[in-house]
Parts: structure tokens; sequence; C-alpha cells
């Protein structure tokens, strides 16, 4: 398999705190520009739903995971798997306090929603898709 159709993987646990949804973030960048994808778009949405995991999907003790996948056909698949399967994210209309997090989802992903996690461990993971995110492939 050449680079250019290899499928590309990065997954890590982070603290559900404000400092783990920063470095998602942070981490989101340098791996894009090592896949040469960057993308600032990617970023935002990596943002928001990591913000999200850490403020209504925290549960003392438990982390968040980030999962980056670029497959064959270039469509980069984000994945926030939090701790709080119970608490589905909804786009709601925007207030003073908040409530834009999905709708900046909504507007960069190609498609995004909702899966629950595997009965082991309670959770629940929100994704996001992006259709051939940053420059092209060499």
């Amino acid at each position: 398999m050449n680079e250019s159709t290899e499928r590309k993987h990065f997954t890590l646990l982070l603290s559900a705190t404000s400092r783990g949804a920063r470095l998602a973030r942070l981490l989101t960048e340098r791996q894009l520009a090592e896949w040469k994808r960057e993308s600032v778009e990617v970023e935002h949405v990596v943002a928001e739903l990591a913000a999200n995991a850490v403020r209504h999907g925290r549960v003392p003790g438990r982390d968040f995971r980030l999962t980056l996948t670029l497959d064959s056909a270039r469509t980069l698949r984000i994945e926030v798997a939090d701790a709080r399967p119970d608490r589905v994210p909804r786009v709601r209309v925007a207030d003073g306090e908040g409530g834009r997090g999905l709708l900046i989802v909504a507007a960069y992903a190609d498609r995004w929603g909702v899966t629950s996690g595997d009965a082991g461990v309670p959770h629940k993971v929100v994704w996001a898709e992006l259709d051939a995110p940053g420059p092209e492939l060499a």
C-alpha cells in the first residue's frame, strides 16, 4: 500500500479537564501536519467535541479518548469518546452562555452523530467526518 492510499490512525486518552481539551486540539494540529492534511476546520471540530466531552461528559477519574482516522478515500473521521452515555448532545439555539459548539461542528463537518459504546464500559462516541480536509496529497 503506498502512502496516498494507506489508512492512517491516531488515538489517545486525555484527561477530562480543560487542559486535556486544549491538548486534544494541539495534538490534532500536529498529527494533521504529519499527515500533510492541515485543516483549521478539523481543529475547530476537535476543539468543540473535546470541550463538550469535558463539560458534559466528564466522570471523575475517567478520561476521554480522541481518535482521528484518515481513510484511503481521504475522509477524516474524528471520534471523541466520553464517560456519560446518558448525556446525548443535541444542537440547540445558542444563548449568551454557550450552545454554539455543535452548530460549529455541523457547519464544518460533512456528517456527524453519536453512537453508544460497548456494554463493557459505559460511554458514548461523538463523531464527525470531513471529506478531503486539508491540501491534496502528492
